[in-house]
């Protein structure tokens, strides 16, 4: 992976930078994150949120009540509507950003879906990659990490 990862928008109003490896990138199947996203659910690439610095313009953020029942902040750009950047309060140290908005989105592994409870039976999700029904716990979220860098076996 390159030291520093880049991204933006289509119309390129909005432009952002990583200075860290990411976390890990998941797919949530929430009811809010297939709206959000216009189908089977929203591939974010998660970072710490100070590993994360908008270099040109900012998204516009709107909250709604998420499936968790606590806000969650959506990022786009203004200029184009291209969705950018997710955050909840219910995990408030970690900025996902859409998987597709960086400029080489092929260089991530995907090791996670979210809230496949409300996943849509059209929506294919691969066999091999591990499943939460909901919201992650504490302990799920360290066991992604494991995955995302090499030190754990698959559930």
């Amino acid at each position: 992976m390159p030291e520093r990862l880049s991204g933006g928008c289509a119309c390129g109003a909005v432009r952002y930078e990583c200075d860290a490896a990411p976390m890990f990138m998941w797919v949530c199947h929430c009811r809010e994150c297939q709206r959000a996203s216009g189908g089977g659910g929203a591939v974010n690439v998660v970072f710490r949120k100070v590993d994360v610095r908008f270099t040109q313009g900012e998204p516009t953020y709107s909250p709604r009540i998420g499936t968790s029942g606590q806000r969650t902040w959506r990022g786009f750009c203004v200029e184009c509507g291209s969705p950018l950047a997710a955050r909840a309060d219910l995990i408030p140290d970690i900025q996902g950003l859409s998987a597709a908005s960086f400029d080489d989105p092929g260089q991530f592994r995907l090791v996670a879906h979210i809230w496949t409870d409300s996943a849509q039976p059209w929506d294919t999700l691969a066999p091999e990659v591990p499943r939460i029904a909901g919201t992650p716990t504490p302990a799920d979220l360290a066991h992604l990490l494991a995955l995302a860098h090499g030190s754990a076996p698959a559930q």
